[in-house]
């Protein structure tokens, strides 16, 4: 079996468990739009153009019919909606997409939309809006309290966060996120709602956890691995301890069984010191925080393998050893272009 990863990033690591994964009967190849450390990681590998582009499509596509290609699996929050406009084509073709139906990318990518799902299936949150107006509505009725978090709707990868103290700072960083919004890749999404791009939100106190909710290929419930997250560095997790889950299998079985995802589900959660599980943020891919399972025992790529062969769910690849700590690690590598 061949299997493609797209938008590999940096995410040399994933390249590698995939490569261990198959154990030599088949070969992981890589793709990006441009050269990165992953791709050389991987057995092959190949330069698309822009996700965005007219091409992107039938490019993978005849990659895919040259090398044999059998499953695909994204990397990257924007890449995930347009795969999944062309799942069934490229089922016809007999190739696997490995991504969830196109409706749950957009809640999953939308952060209002994620505010507005979690709100409907009884998931507390923290209270958000997407005006200043709402948020000066919010504060003079008490319903909002500063720190307010700003951050952009369709964000990733923490780009444009900002916390404001008070109205001077929620305005001043406002005018700047909007700015900044429009000069990166964050623009393609945020075109869509230009006066209602930024979301705001009042901050949560509390422990911070990452939590991998897992589903098979149909999108059914499997099971829910919890970490403490220790130290974050740049919005990513830097040092997580892996915890007992079952104070969040409720809300892991509730968000699966509505959401319907398919394989890993990253969510954002904070518990409060009064103990409620208030959840932030959803990405249904590989997040930064699925190495700290891996190193605990989980190997998540292997199911997802195993899987794709029609073989059954394996607990005992995807049961992390509790209380396992692990941490990130900065390590220069050469690289030839």
């Amino acid at each position: 079996m061949n299997i493609l990863l797209t938008s590999a990033g940096r995410r040399s690591y994933l390249v590698n468990y995939f490569k261990r994964a198959l154990g030599g009967n088949g070969l992981v190849h890589a793709s990006n739009s441009v050269l990165t450390y992953a791709l050389q990681q991987a057995d092959k590998y190949v330069i698309t153009p822009n996700i965005y582009d007219g091409g992107y499509i039938e490019f993978l596509l005849d990659y895919c019919h040259k090398e044999k290609i059998s499953a695909i699996i994204s990397l990257f929050d924007i890449d995930l909606p347009v795969l999944a406009r062309h799942k069934e084509e490229f089922a016809d073709n007999g190739i696997t997409v490995v991504v969830s139906d196109y409706d749950v990318t957009q809640i999953c990518n939308d952060k209002w939309k994620t505010y507005a799902f979690l709100s409907g299936i009884g998931v507390e949150q923290s209270p958000a809006c997407l005006s200043l107006d709402a948020v000066r509505a919010g504060l003079a009725d008490g319903k909002l309290s500063f720190p307010i978090i700003l951050k952009p709707r369709w964000g990733m990868g923490s780009i444009g966060i900002y916390e404001a103290e008070d109205e001077e700072e929620l305005n001043l960083f406002y005018k700047k996120l909007n700015k900044r919004i429009f000069q990166t890749y964050l623009k393609y999404e945020s075109s869509s709602a230009v006066d209602s791009c930024v979301l705001l939100q009042e901050k949560i106190s509390g422990q911070e956890y990452g939590l991998e909710i897992l589903n098979d290929l149909q999108g059914n419930y499997v099971t829910t691995i919890a970490k403490k997250k220790i130290a974050m560095r740049a919005g990513e997790t830097d040092i997580a301890e892996i915890v007992d889950a079952a104070p969040f299998i409720e809300i892991g079985k509730n968000i699966s069984t509505h959401l319907r995802h398919v394989a890993n589900l990253d969510v954002d959660c904070f518990v409060t010191d009064s103990g409620k599980i208030i959840v932030l943020e959803m990405n249904c891919r590989f997040g930064g925080q699925y190495p700290f399972s891996h190193l605990a025992g989980v190997d998540f790529p292997k199911q997802i393998i195993e899987w794709l062969y029609h073989r059954p769910t394996d607990m005992s690849i995807l049961t992390p050893h509790v209380g396992f700590t692990s941490c990130k690690d900065l390590c220069p590598v050469p690289f030839n272009s």
